[in-house]
C-alpha cells in the first residue's frame, strides 16, 4: 500500500490504540480530577488521529502529543501510546530532526501539565520516575522505526541494484542482437530485394509477363527490409534514449501522428508513482500496440487511454482497422513480449479484435507492492 492511501490496517492500529487508551482511562476514572468527558473526547481522538500517520507523520506527531498533554491535564495519567505510535512512524518516514524537537517539547511539558491536574500523586520523585520510563519509551520507539527506516532503505537499494543489473543486462543483449541482425540479415536481405527488383525490371523492360512468384518475392523482400530497419532502429533508440515510462507517452502519440494515424491519448485517474518495472512495461505496451496499428492495422484512428485505479494501472489502445470479430489473430513477436511483461508483473492482458471492428489492446497492472 503506497504511503498516500488509508487502508484497513491504518483503521485497526487507529481504533486498536484509541480502545487501549479509553479502556485505561475508563479504569482510572475515579482519580480523574479534570473534565471527564473531555478527557475520553482526547484519549480517543489521540489514538483514532494515527489513521493518519504515513500520510502526514509530523502533524499525526504533534496531534498525539497535543491531546496527550490535554488528557493529562484533565487528569488521566494514561501513558502516551498513541504518541509512542506515531514517534515510530515518524522517524520511520525520515522526520528524525522533527520527532527529536516535538518529544523534547512533550518530555518538558509533561510533567508540568501532570503537576496543574491537581492530582495527588504528582509529586517531584513521581514525575521524575515517570519521566525516565516516558524517555526510555521514546528512545525505544524512535530506534524501532530508524531500524526499519534503514531495513527497507537497504531493501529498496537491492532491489535498484538488481534492475539496474538486470537494465543493463537487457540493452547488452539487445545491442548484441542488433548488431548480429544488422551482420548476418541485413546483407542477405538486400540483395535478395535487390536482384528480384532487378529482375522484374528487366522482364518488364523485354515486354515479357513477369511470374506472380517473382512479384512474390519483390514484395516479400521489400517488407523484409522494411521491417528489419524499423527493429533495428528501435533496438538502438532503446539504447541510446534509456528506459521511458508513462511520462512520455505523448511522445509516442505525437509520433503516431505524425505517420498520419489520428491518434488521441486520454489520462484519468489520481496520478501516481509507478513501480519502475510498471513504468516500464506500460510505455512498452502503448510503443508496441502503436507500432502494430501504424503497420499492419490499416487504421484511420487510434485512441490511448491511460487510467490509474486503486492499487492499479490500466492501459487501453483501440483502433479502427480491417480486425472483425471473426478473424483470428496470428500472435507476433511484439505481443508475446507484451505478454510476457504483463504476466511478469503479476498483470493481465488481453489483446483481441473489438466486436464494432478494429483492434484492442487492454492491459492492467498492479501498482502496489506487498508490504
Amino acid at each position: 500500500m503506497g504511503p498516500g492511501r488509508i487502508g484497513v490496517k491504518d483503521w485497526t492500529i487507529a481504533a486498536g490504540v484509541a480502545g487501549i487508551l479509553l479502556i485505561t482511562g475508563l479504569s482510572d476514572q475515579r482519580s480523574a480530577a479534570g473534565p471527564a468527558l473531555l478527557g475520553y473526547a482526547l484519549l480517543a481522538t489521540g489514538g483514532l488521529v494515527l489513521v493518519a500517520r504515513r500520510r502526514a507523520p509530523v502533524a499525526v506527531l504533534v496531534a498525539t502529543g497535543v491531546c496527550a498533554l490535554g488528557y493529562e491535564v484533565a487528569g488521566f495519567p494514561v501513558f502516551a501510546v498513541a504518541y509512542l505510535v506515531a514517534v515510530y512512524a515518524a522517524v520511520r518516514a525520515g522526520h528524525r530532526t522533527a520527532t527529536v524537537v516535538v518529544s523534547a517539547i512533550m518530555l518538558a511539558a509533561l510533567p508540568l501539565a501532570a503537576i496543574s491536574s491537581g492530582r495527588p500523586d504528582t509529586g517531584a520523585a513521581f514525575a521524575e520516575a515517570r519521566g525516565v520510563l516516558e524517555l526510555a519509551w521514546l528512545i525505544a520507539a524512535g530506534a524501532a522505526g530508524e531500524a526499519l527506516r534503514q531495513a527497507e532503505h537497504r531493501a529498496e537499494e537491492a532491489e535498484r541494484t538488481r534492475e539496474e543489473s538486470a537494465r543493463r543486462r537487457a540493452d547488452e543483449e539487445r545491442l548484441h542482437i542488433a548488431r548480429e541482425l544488422h551482420d548476418s540479415l541485413t546483407h542477405q536481405i538486400s540483395v535478395i530485394k535487390v536482384q528480384s527488383e532487378v529482375a522484374v525490371h528487366l522482364a518488364q523492360r523485354r515486354g515479357e509477363q513477369v511470374p506472380e512468384a517473382l512479384l512474390a518475392i519483390r514484395d516479400a523482400g521489400r517488407e523484409a527490409a522494411r521491417e528489419l530497419r524499423a527493429t533495428l532502429q528501435v533496438l538502438r533508440d532503446d539504447e541510446r534514449s534509456g528506459p521511458h515510462g508513462l511520462d512520455h507517452i505523448q511522445e509516442l502519440v505525437r509520433k503516431a501522428r505524425a505517420t498520419g494515424l489520428n491518434a488521441t491519448l486520454t489520462v484519468d485517474g489520481q496520478r501516481v508513482d509507478l513501480p519502475s518495472a510498471v513504468d516500464r512495461t506500460a510505455y512498452r505496451i502503448v510503443q508496441e500496440s502503436l507500432t502494430n496499428v501504424t503497420r499492419h492495422a490499416a487504421a484511420a484512428g487510434a485512441s490511448v487511454r491511460i487510467h490509474y485505479r486503486p492499487g492499479s494501472v490500466a492501459i487501453r489502445i483501440d483502433d479502427d482497422g480491417t480486425a472483425t470479430p471473426d478473424s483470428v489473430p496470428v500472435p507476433g513477436v511484439g505481443l508475446i513480449g507484451m505478454r510476457e511483461r504483463v504476466t511478469a508483473l503479476g498483470g493481465r492482458l488481453r489483446a483481441e479484435p473489438r466486436s464494432d471492428g478494429g483492434f484492442a489492446v487492454h492491459a492492467e497492472l498492479p501498482v502496489d507492492r506487498p508490504s
